[in-house]
């Protein structure tokens, strides 16, 4: 039984020589403004929309920079609506995804996603939709491609236009680089995609320029609307850690509507909510520790107005289309200016005067930047990861090759799986390892109808074929694993052969296939392998790496405490220059808390914790290595034990229960170099 794919390359659309139909408002009778109002019900666009949907229109690649609630996904939107085929759209995290999808279905028009979410033959069900034209938008997180299942489906479908939201995550020259999002230019090449479109709300100069260079999108298809907003009030007040609360109380009863109080930590949330209330507030904490179903119960209860004040981790905002937000507090210091701008970026989206204050001192500046020394790869732990790439790879006649399982490797090497994912990058780049596909190890099957009434529906070669993959299926009571090793000894069997033939039973309601166990397989070039400055150079890039984020930290204090115009600035560290035309005087833009006189400077307020005596530290320590003993090949390191007074995580703290050590973080008020060089000294 052979499935036949669809040859993406041969029913590819392609813009140049679709231009002549497309909708622009030079060459049709139905003019882009009628598009908008019909399916929108908008009259008419916001600045940089019809420029970049008239670019896509064109056949031309595009980057829009627009200000965060001014539109960005209406370009994908309305684009789609136009082109001959599937819209695929890559974002970030699923609520951005859900949200969009409530959006679009509002307007009655077609899309869904592929995404952890879905239940049984949910996942089917939006497949076959795609195939048969009827949903014209797919959604999905970068993850999704590296899915053997997924890829096998999206090869099979044309695909008109790729649109990467939240695009600032491709540039390792932002504030939020995601490793994943780098291979999606190979991606997008493979699957002979002919138009990308990027969005984002936050990028400097050097982001912007690497974002397009990725994608080959020319300079003058950069649609940059400005980044000011001048409905925003930004004030930065510096105000002690003991007077916090009472200031926080003070500033949301005097505000009018809906806000958000952004906290670093998740204990913090719940704390600052439960203040507020007893003050008679309506506010409710939001944090990543809730499950889903709570998570989204208080999204609801918000947007619909049911609670008034949001006490949230920064893990509350992304995907919050809530357009009357009158103010944003910052209760403790965002990560970054692009932080910063991107929560700030969450009012007034209805263009009406919106307070952005942010509650400042020095005493958290110790938790932000911990949050950067705990993400860092040690060496040892860096050869760990060549050393397993050493000892598995497998070579045979023509190519090296290396299986990676993420979770086992970030155990063995304590390494987390963000920074590992991001070492595994830096390596491609390097030239050390190249990925060749990635596949499930467990494939577990689950007939819905007797096996040889299954059989019978077909002709005799493809009988064949299924008797061959159901004999090399363990079935025990209900469900089977199938040995893809036993399978494929026959090299006349394809394994996307087999994957075909499992996706089209169960497309046909005859299976239900689940799969689990991912599996990257990457080539190994022994060569650059053996590069014994190897390791050096890779903790090189992370201490680079690690410096520029504490840097960026560093610029946000000096941001704070400016001594003019912060909304100038602002636009300034965006590469927007607003404020050197006509628009605006170039002294300031009259409302920020600068441009009033008030001069923020930022002190520590709060005397810190006492370190615990040398004694007590040397026992903690002694504590940790004995909890450990045995529990990992190599000696504890300097930074294990920084980590543990600090009370940051690391793999091999979680496997082992080191949280309930009485010594974890007994230092958790003092900056990490300070933890550091107390504990060479001691």
């Amino acid at each position: 039984m052979h499935i036949t794919m669809t040859d993406s390359s041969s029913s590819q659309h392609n813009p140049q020589e679709h231009q002549t139909n497309q909708v622009s408002q030079n060459n049709s009778a139905i003019p882009l403004t009628s598009l908008l109002q019909q399916y929108f019900g908008f009259s008419h666009f916001r600045p940089g929309q019809e420029q970049t949907i008239t670019q896509l229109l064109n056949g031309q690649s595009s980057l829009a920079i627009f200000p965060t609630g001014s539109g960005k996904s209406l370009c994908y939107q309305l684009t789609a609506l136009q082109l001959p085929h599937l819209t695929l759209v890559v974002s970030p995290l699923l609520a951005l995804i859900k949200d969009q999808l409530a959006f679009l279905e509002k307007k009655g028009i077609k899309a869904a996603s592929i995404d952890s979410t879905l239940k049984g033959s949910e996942a089917q069900e939006v497949m076959a939709s795609v195939r048969d034209g009827s949903i014209k938008v797919l959604m999905v997180s970068v993850e999704r491609f590296k899915n053997e299942r997924f890829r096998q489906f999206i090869e099979s479908v044309p695909v008109s236009m790729l649109v990467v939201d939240e695009a600032h995550c491709i540039s390792e020259w932002g504030h939020n680089f995601r490793p994943d999002y780098l291979k999606l230019p190979s991606y997008c090449k493979a699957l002979n995609i002919p138009l990308v479109l990027l969005l984002t709300a936050t990028a400097t100069k050097k982001v912007k320029l690497d974002m397009a260079n990725k994608f080959a999108i020319q300079p003058e298809h950069i649609v940059q609307t400005g980044f000011y907003r001048a409905n925003l009030d930004l004030s930065v007040v510096s105000v002690s850690s003991a007077q916090k609360n009472n200031t926080l109380e003070q500033l949301v009863k005097s505000q009018q509507g809906a806000g958000i109080v952004y906290v670093t930590l998740q204990h913090s949330a719940e704390v600052v909510a439960q203040y507020l209330q007893q003050q008679g507030i309506n506010a409710c904490a939001y944090h990543a520790g809730f499950d889903s179903d709570t998570r989204a119960q208080i999204q609801q209860d918000f947007m619909l107005g049911n609670i008034q004040v949001i006490v949230a981790t920064i893990a509350f905002g992304m995907g919050i289309d809530k357009s009357d937000i009158r103010f944003v507090i910052h209760y403790d210091l965002p990560k970054s200016i692009e932080n910063y701008s991107q929560e700030i970026g969450r009012a007034g989206r209805d263009g009406k005067l919106s307070h952005c204050i942010t509650l400042a001192n020095l005493d958290g500046l110790h938790t932000v930047e911990n949050f950067v020394y705990g993400d860092t790869p040690e060496q040892n732990s860096i050869e760990v990861v060549l050393d397993a790439i050493k000892a598995e790879t497998v070579s045979n006649t023509y190519e090296s090759k290396w299986e990676l399982q993420l979770l086992p490797l970030s155990n063995s090497a304590n390494i987390k799986q963000l920074p590992l994912k991001t070492l595994l990058v830096q390596l491609e780049l390097c030239g050390v390892i190249e990925p060749r596909y990635a596949y499930f190890a467990d494939f577990k099957i689950k007939l819905l109808q007797p096996k040889a009434d299954i059989l019978n529906l077909f002709n005799p070669q493809r009988q064949e074929f299924l008797t061959r993959i159901f004999n090399a299926t363990d079935f025990k009571k209900v469900w089977g694993s199938l040995n893809f090793d036993d399978l494929l000894k026959d090299q006349s069997i394809e394994r996307n052969r087999v994957i075909a033939a499992l996706e089209y039973l169960q497309e046909q309601q005859l299976i239900v296939l689940e799969t689990k166990g991912m599996t990257e397989v990457f080539k190994v070039n022994q060569h650059e392998l053996a590069n014994p400055s190897l390791s050096q150079e890779l903790t090189a890039y992370f201490k680079d790496k690690e410096d520029k984020e504490i840097k960026r930290i560093a610029a946000l204090i000096r941001f704070f405490e400016l001594d003019t115009c912060l909304s100038m600035n602002l636009s300034r560290y965006f590469d927007d220059n607003v404020f050197e035309g006509e628009q605006l005087n170039s002294q300031g833009c009259g409302h920020c808390s600068v441009c009033r006189g008030q001069v923020a400077k930022l002190h520590y307020s709060q005397a810190k914790k006492p370190w615990p005596s040398d004694e007590t530290l040397k026992n903690s320590m002694q504590a940790l290595a004995s909890c450990l003993a045995g529990k990992t090949s190599q000696p504890l390191s300097l930074s294990s034990y920084c980590r543990f007074l600090a009370g940051m995580t690391e793999p091999l703290f979680g496997r082992n229960k080191v949280k309930q050590l009485s010594g974890f973080a007994s230092c958790e008020q003092q900056r990490y170099l300070d933890i550091r060089t107390k504990i060479k000294q001691l």
